[in-house]
């Protein structure tokens, strides 16, 4: 006498490719944005225009975690359990006119940090233009994003940008003798 046993098939094991999917999927689902810009001086309005040979100060303006992280996520895709560990690695500050600079979070300008607002240096994130004009200034947050699931580790790029019109003019003076 023969016995035949039905045994349900196994799942479909869960490749790379599938793993990483469910990661991008869970990443989309976190609403990250670009950070909001602070500049100083701003130069959205003429009483507030920039100045050739001014230092400009860049900053993240008070980022929530959801635009500078860490964010930590775990949830299920399709069957498949991932973790995510996402955070701003860098910001790249375009300066609208050919030059761009690397920073961190940067220092928020205030009166107090530029001895009653003199033109002082940033600390750590700042810019000089050499012409007057109107530029478009855009920082890039690069985000990396440590994730897990299935067995399978990596790391996703993701890069966020916002952008802000910034006017700079130039201060010319007459001695006049006399």
């Amino acid at each position: 006498m023969t016995f035949l046993w039905w045994l349900p098939a196994a799942p479909d094991a869960v490749t790379r490719a599938d793993a990483e999917a469910a990661a991008r999927r869970v990443l989309a689902s976190l609403g990250l944005t670009a950070i909001d810009l602070g500049i100083h001086p701003r130069g959205d309005t003429v009483d507030r225009m920039g100045y050739v040979g001014w230092h400009t100060w860049l900053w993240a303006e008070s980022p929530s975690d959801r635009q500078w992280g860490p964010v930590e996520a775990r949830a299920t895709d399709s069957g498949i359990s991932v973790s995510l560990s996402a955070r701003v690695a860098e910001v790249t500050w375009e300066m609208g006119n050919g030059d761009s600079l690397a920073c961190q979070r940067g220092t928020a300008w205030s009166e107090s940090r530029t001895q009653g607002g003199r033109n002082v240096a940033s600390p750590d994130c700042g810019y000089v233009y050499a012409e007057d004009g109107r530029y478009t200034v855009t920082a890039t947050s690069e985000w990396a994003v440590d994730w897990t699931a299935a067995g399978y580790t990596g790391t996703l790029p993701l890069t966020l940008s916002r952008s802000a019109d910034v006017m700079v003019g130039e201060l010319q003076s007459v001695a006049v003798g006399g």
